[in-house]
């Protein structure tokens, strides 16, 4: 075999070798790719690659620490700011008869949120298991001694500026004080406090979507607080979501006129009672620490559970009636910490017998 031949022998053998390369390499590659692909979850038709987006939770996310603020909910406060934006708003009684909110903000920037109002001592423990900077606008006797004994990290609007908590002129005193997510954080680095922070969410939130199978129909929820003050959802299928109203009025956005709407509503009995402060103005005490019951509500239906809490900075751990810590929607929520008394009603489709709530249904 002369030199010629072995040296077009041997190109010929690379040339091989590349051609089944390539071919090893694209094969390789299109399986690769179809397996990534897989991992990833949108269906494009027209290509036939399956991609499946990985769903992580939106709701609480990120190490910007949590913020508190009370909001007014006397029906001269309404619209109300910033409630759509909270991950967690907490409505408990207050003196007469009235309820007040906490909305609990997370990495938000807002421009107007409110009115903003005094605290009262219990909200602080709502406040603690978020650990949140609680921002308020006054304070009664014993949240102010609440706040000083349980180093809450607070801001009291009436000492700051009042450009960084303003009165507006389209609502009246005292319903008509606001503020802004970054008047807050500002004020927070002046005072030393932290703006992050690594808690977990109270509540376990899942980014795959809950359906209570084992559940009743829960269209409409009617919450009574007081003889004046009634609460009430009603569930939109087509959204997934629920309408908000407070004392008959359908409640909007202040800034953008949007309808207040919810993902989830978990609903806790707690006992309350008059607090004798010495200003003998009927501001209550709540008994909320120890297994209470209520109820878990999402996607048009309910499911009785228990609610525990250790301790006053304890955060809140919610179950089914197994024992089972509950899995809640990625989605805002709303608290409702109501009397234990209260007469709440559940109703649902015509299959299903509603729930009314008394001293022994739960």
């Amino acid at each position: 075999m002369n030199k010629k031949v072995k040296i077009f022998i041997i190109l010929l053998i690379v040339i091989i070798l590349l051609c089944v390369g390539v071919i090893l390499y694209k094969v390789f590659r299109d399986k690769f790719k179809k397996t990534a692909e897989v991992d990833t979850n949108i269906v494009n038709e027209e290509d036939n690659v399956i991609e499946v987006e990985l769903k992580t939770v939106q709701t609480f996310k990120g190490n910007d620490r949590p913020i508190a603020v009370m909001i007014d909910n006397h029906k001269a406060a309404l619209p109300q700011g910033g409630l759509n934006n909270a991950y967690i708003v907490y409505e408990i009684i207050v003196e007469g008869g009235e309820s007040r909110l906490m909305a609990v903000f997370k990495g938000q920037d807002l421009d107007k949120i409110g009115p903003v109002r005094s605290s009262r001592h219990y909200f602080l423990d709502y406040a603690l298991e978020n650990d949140a900077i609680y921002v308020h606008y006054g304070w009664s006797p014993q949240a102010q001694s609440d706040i000083s004994s349980l180093g809450v990290n607070n801001i009291n609007g009436i000492f700051e500026s009042e450009s960084s908590f303003w009165r507006v002129k389209d609502k009246s005193a005292p319903h008509n004080v606001a503020t802004s997510t970054k008047k807050i954080l500002s004020i927070a680095e002046r005072k030393g406090y932290k703006t992050t922070s690594s808690t977990k969410s109270v509540l376990n939130y899942v980014a795959n979507d809950v359906n209570l199978k084992e559940g009743q129909s829960a269209d409409t929820i009617t919450i009574p607080y007081s003889d004046s003050n009634t609460v009430k959802y009603t569930y939109d299928p087509l959204t997934q979501r629920y309408q908000r109203y407070s004392k008959g009025v359908e409640e909007t956005d202040w800034s953008t006129k949007e309808k207040v709407t919810t993902k989830n509503i978990i609903i806790t009995f707690a006992r309350n009672a008059t607090l004798n402060d010495g200003e003998n103005k009927d501001r209550q005490t709540l008994y909320n620490v120890g297994t209470l019951d209520g109820y878990y509500i999402t996607n048009g239906k309910a499911i009785k559970i228990k609610c525990e809490k250790t301790s006053r900075s304890a955060q809140t751990v919610y179950k089914d009636l197994e024992g089972n810590e509950i899995n809640v929607n990625d989605g805002n929520t709303f608290i409702q910490i109501c009397p234990i008394d209260s007469k709440v009603i559940i109703e649902g489709n015509e299959e299903d017998q509603d729930l009314v709530t008394d001293d022994n249904n739960i």
